[in-house]
Order: C-alpha cells, then structure tokens, then sequence
C-alpha cells in the first residue's frame, strides 16, 4: 500500500513536513529571508533594493457556489495570503487543469470573473498554463502563485511576534463556515431562520477576505506598530492562533471574555448544528476572512479605529506573553488552561453530513 494513502485529506501531518519537505527545499540562498515554516503564509527574498513576497496556493472553485463567486474566492484565497505581509499582491502566474466536464461557457465566465477580480485588486497575470485533462476535477483544479514586491524589509510574517503585543481579530470567528454553509443551503437557512437571515448569511460569502483588514492595518506602519497578520483557515481562529505561537516560538494567553462573535453567525451555526446533530465550535471552524494581527500596544486603539472606519469589526482578544515557549491559553476570570491544537475543523463534519443527505 502506498504509505501516502494512510494521510487524512488536506494538508499533510506537521511531523511530515519537518522530516520530508522543510530538510529538502533546493538550494540555500542567502538572499531567501523567509523560508517554508509552519504557520508563515509567504516566503520572501531580495533583489536588490526589494523584497519579493511570493505564495502558491491552489485554484480553489467550487461550481456550486456559482462561477461568478467561484472566480471572486480563488482570487482572493491567493491575495488574501500575500496581503498578511501588509502588502496588496500584484502579478500571478496560473496553472488551471480543467476537467473534462466544463464547457466553454462556464470557462468564458470563470476566466472573466478571475480577470476583473485581479483588475479590482491591481494583479496582474503575467504567466500561465491553461488545459483538460483526465482525472482532474473540482474544487483543486490547478495552482497559482502570487506575489508583490516591496521596498527591502517592508512586510510582516507571523514569525516577528514579540513578547507584550496584543492580538487583534476582526469580524470573529466562523466567517468562511457560514459563508459558505448560507450560499450552499441558502434554504435550510430560510426555513429556520426567515429570509433576513438568509440574505445576511450569504452576504458573509463576500466577507471571506482578508485583503481589505490587511492592507488597512499596514498603513499605521508595518513592525513599528503591526508586526504579524495570518489568516484564519482551517481550524479557524485557535488553528490561527497556534499557528502564531509556533511561528514566532510564543506563549499566546487569550482573555476569554474579550473573545466575540457576529450575532448572524452565532445564529447560522446554531441552525447547521441542529440541523446535522453535529457539535459546532466557532473558534474551530474555518474562517477565511478573519484577520489574526499582533499588533504594539500603543497603536491598538488607531488599529481598531482604522479597521471600523472601513466597516471592519474588531477587538483585542489576548497578548504574546513570552518568547521561548509555545502554547496556546485562555484566561478566564479565575482560571488559566491551556488550549490544544483542535483535532478536526467541525465544518468538515457538517459539509459532508448535509451533503450526504
């Protein structure tokens, strides 16, 4: 048997990638300042007076949630994971393996869609590879890298944490969850909840992204005021957060009463638990388009101010309390405990149940 097919889907096991993938990268260049790491959602290197700041992703499209939308989402999965650097991405090379299956019309708008959403963004395309081939299929049908380039040490990474900065979240937790729960079974919504809540469920849909929060926290400055940004994917804000604390080799304490969550979501969440019988943890669940930044404590009330002014909830949720160690815990009123790695994104669950019914 094929010791691959022993892995779970998804990203592989952390012990693989320090004993396969991160030993065997190619050649060392001293000119690569970020290399693959844990919980670092760019690499970096220099030319010159520059710092280009690279990511590859895959072309994320899932026919179901419509081609217009499909094409807004793989465009900002890619941008959103550059922006993190506090800078905006700006050229793409994309390698798209089609199935067999798709039609000429539904390409014209899939390409399209992926144009102007690169034209709105300021990307441009300026290489790639375009065919149809067997054994391809949705939602991986090919990869894309992204990059941007910065004047020389101008980004953030996750590992430049420093003991005493307090942790910003925007918009809380489960945003991709609902997004794409409200747009897949916008119905099931309805039925339970009324048609507000359906419209306002799959609003969230346009709210996974994190280009906008990025881009916005950069300007107060990025290391003097802002010195990390990660997206929160899979397994949601706590994965994110142990992503941070392994990245920058912290001890990341959360005030669990500062933690907070959109009323809609809590509500969507609610009904999907319901409806699949299925335990749903918010801060678990996958959550593209929340923003995790380790932020100077006297710039934190300007990086809050400067999110709201552009529509943007957010709060300090915790700190970086000591470098050295790892972990991750949350501070109640009168205990401390220690956060595990989630062992599953609950949304997983929940997606596979509704689709088996």
């Amino acid at each position: 048997m094929n010791g691959l097919s022993l892995f779970k889907l998804g990203k592989l096991p952390n012990d693989i990638f320090d004993r396969i993938i991160y030993p065997n990268i190619g050649l060392l260049r001293d000119n690569v300042m970020v290399r693959p790491k844990h919980g670092v959602d760019v690499g970096v290197f220099d030319i010159g007076e520059y710092s280009i700041i690279v990511k590859t992703d895959p072309v994320f499209v899932v026919p179901e949630y419509g081609w217009e939308k499909s094409a807004w989402f793989a465009v900002h999965i890619l941008a959103s994971d550059v922006s993190t650097s506090g800078n905006p991405a700006q050229y793409m090379a994309i390698d798209l393996n089609l199935p067999k299956k798709i039609t000429k019309e539904q390409f014209s708008v899939l390409w399209s869609k992926i144009s102007d959403e690169c034209k709105k963004l300021g990307i441009s395309i300026v290489a790639g590879h375009t065919g149809i081939y067997d054994g391809t299929d949705y939602p991986m049908i090919g990869g894309a890298t992204v990059l941007s380039v910065a004047k020389k040490g101008n980004y953030v990474t996750t590992e430049m944490a420093e003991e005493g900065d307090l942790i910003l979240m925007t918009k809380g937790p489960a945003i991709e969850a609902v997004g794409i729960l409200s747009t897949m079974y916008p119905e099931i919504v309805e039925k339970e909840g009324g048609n507000e809540l359906r419209r306002k469920g799959e609003s969230f849909f346009y709210k996974m992204s994190v280009v906008e929060d990025a881009l916005s926290l950069s300007s107060l400055g990025l290391r003097t005021a802002i010195t990390s940004m990660h997206d929160a994917t899979e397994y949601g804000v706590w994965g994110a957060l142990h992503d941070i604390s392994r990245a920058s080799n912290s001890l990341v304490e959360i005030q669990e009463e500062s933690l907070f969550i959109d009323d809609d979501v809590e509500k969507i969440l609610r009904i999907f638990e319901e409806k699949t019988k299925i335990p749903i943890d918010p801060y678990a669940s996958i959550s593209e388009g929340t923003l995790i930044a380790t932020v100077k404590k006297e710039y934190a009330d300007q990086a809050i101010d400067v999110l709201s002014r552009k529509g943007i909830k957010a709060g300090i949720i915790g700190r970086i309390r000591e470098k050295g160690k790892r972990g991750v815990y949350i501070k109640g009123k009168n205990t401390i405990k220690e956060l595990k790695f989630p062992e599953e994104d609950p949304f997983w669950k929940v997606f596979f149940a509704l689709n088996k019914k």
